[in-house]
């Protein structure tokens, strides 16, 4: 293990999280807030902390190895989080440390699920902070700061296995840093122009700003407590389609830019992931028509929201879909597993993980007729490799169980089964907001602290996909790579 490049990377973590607390540092300046001290404060702090980090590690080698790129990614989420609940806390908005160390990781992670039963008291240097947050995590700083370690000679493909989601971690160009900066290109370049679209229709700079972060981040979080239950059809809309436009493969992007169409409409992923969009909107449509008389179009909008919001795990409401039919509730339940493409900034299992595990049971049904056959597991037109295809199950199967242990740890607060399956959904897939005492118009500040400490520890398994954390508590590794 080399502690020294572990130190020295996590130390630059640090001083570009400093340089990040700066925009909610001038809005609380320009508003004439007191929350600018605190973010002040926490800019120092941290600038200090991760100057002492790279100088401590001033001299080591800068060789990054699998296990190495695996402790750097898990200890710089948690790292990152430590350090920007400091602002919540210095503010009195958050005073107690697993509230702020729960609401940050949510913002990190995209998960969005909050502690706060008013969003609408903050200032708005730390409301921006906290929405800016799920900017930040969602292409995910590491990605960031791998455009800037090959300046620092330190090699980053490591780090970006680690950090990317999805069975696949592949570079679009060569270079790790142009990979890194294309991604960014791209975020960059879909968030403002969903902030112009919001802009056009009716919000302001700094309400297009938060909710463009929130959207591309999906995350969710918002600046007002019915979320964008107040929007018009027009602002609302144009939060669902950047939310599908999210939950897609960023590659796909890069594929338009070079002018590949055709490798874009033959993308498996992308039209199973439409597909179930367009399928969950329709079925939810007809049962909220059929069973409450419904008009068409609000059933369709609000159908049509939900079911965006939740599979791209950003988690928004303009509705409170638990007063919704039961069927529809446990349609969007399922929708949280599924979640977004690899590659992209949603989270849940990943819709290539849900369609290779369809077509593993297809497979299992031809060979009873046809026990001899060859028939290998294509995506795209490419066979897929054996270590792929059980690498996917076995995350399929690490994801249940881990889900399923999870319910059991929540339910020891003795809540309805509802809220603590839901509980568990919503954060080990970066949902949100969940069913019953956690739908969107609640929140999760009644948990003890030893159930939000879990939580927050499910929010991470599930940014990091289970396996980067899994994998550090493995001690045969250790001994391997000693």
């Amino acid at each position: 293990m080399n502690y020294g490049i572990v130190r020295r990377v996590l130390g630059s973590l640090l001083l570009v999280e400093a340089l990040l607390f700066l925009p909610g540092l001038l809005i609380g300046l320009y508003y004439g807030e007191a929350s600018w001290q605190a973010m002040g404060i926490s800019l120092i702090i941290t600038l200090v902390a991760g100057g002492l980090l790279v100088l401590s590690s001033k001299h080591c080698s800068t060789q990054v190895r699998a296990l190495d790129g695996l402790l750097i990614v898990s200890l710089g989420w948690v790292l990152v989080s430590v350090f920007g609940s400091l602002p919540f806390m210095f503010s009195g908005f958050i005073p107690r440390f697993v509230d702020a160390f729960f609401e940050t990781v949510s913002g990190f992670t995209t998960t969005g699920a909050t502690i706060l039963p008013d969003v609408e008291v903050l200032d708005k240097g730390i409301q921006f902070w906290r929405i800016f947050t799920h900017w930040i995590g969602g292409m995910g700083i590491l990605v960031f700061s791998l455009a800037l370690l090959p300046a620092l000679g330190i090699g980053s493909f490591q780090i970006f296995k680690a950090e990317s989601p999805g069975p696949v971690a592949g570079k679009i160009a060569p270079r790790m840093k142009n990979t890194a900066r294309i991604l960014y290109l791209t975020y960059f370049s879909l968030t403002i122009s969903q902030i112009i679209l919001l802009k056009l229709g009716g919000m302001t700079l700094y309400e297009a700003t938060v909710h463009s972060f929130s959207t591309m981040g999906t995350g969710g979080f918002g600046m007002y407590n019915d979320s964008v239950a107040s929007f018009n059809d027009f602002l609302q809309m144009t939060l669902g389609v950047f939310m599908v436009l999210a939950g897609l493969n960023f590659s796909l992007y890069y594929l338009a830019y070079r002018r590949k169409v055709r490798d874009i409409l033959e993308n498996e992923e992308a039209r199973f992931f439409l597909k179930i969009i367009a399928g969950a909107t329709v079925v939810i449509m007809l049962d909220l028509i059929i069973r409450y008389g419904s008009g068409s179009w609000l059933a369709f909008r609000d159908a049509f929201i939900q079911v965006t919001s939740i599979i791209s795990t950003t988690g928004i409401a303009n509705h409170d879909y638990t007063a919704w039919p039961y069927f529809s509730q446990m349609l969007l339940l399922i929708l949280m597993f599924v979640g977004g493409c690899a590659g992209s900034t949603a989270g849940g299992m990943k819709v290539i993980r849900v369609l290779v595990s369809t077509k593993l049971v297809r497979r299992e049904f031809s060979k009873i007729a046809h026990p001899r056959a060859y028939s290998p597991i294509k995506v795209n037109g490419r066979i897929l490799p054996n270590e792929i295809v059980s690498g996917i199950t076995s995350f399929l199967s690490l994801h249940l169980m881990v889900f399923l242990g999870g319910v059991l740890f929540i339910s020891l607060e003795n809540y309805d089964l509802i809220t603590s399956i839901s509980a568990v959904a919503a954060t080990l897939n970066n949902v949100g907001p969940g069913l019953a005492l956690l739908g969107p118009s609640f929140n999760y500040s009644f948990f003890n602290d030893a159930s939000k400490l879990f939580l927050t520890l499910m929010m991470l398994l599930g940014r990091l996909e289970l396996y980067t954390v899994i994998a550090l508590l493995a001690p045969r590794r250790w001994i391997d790579e000693s």
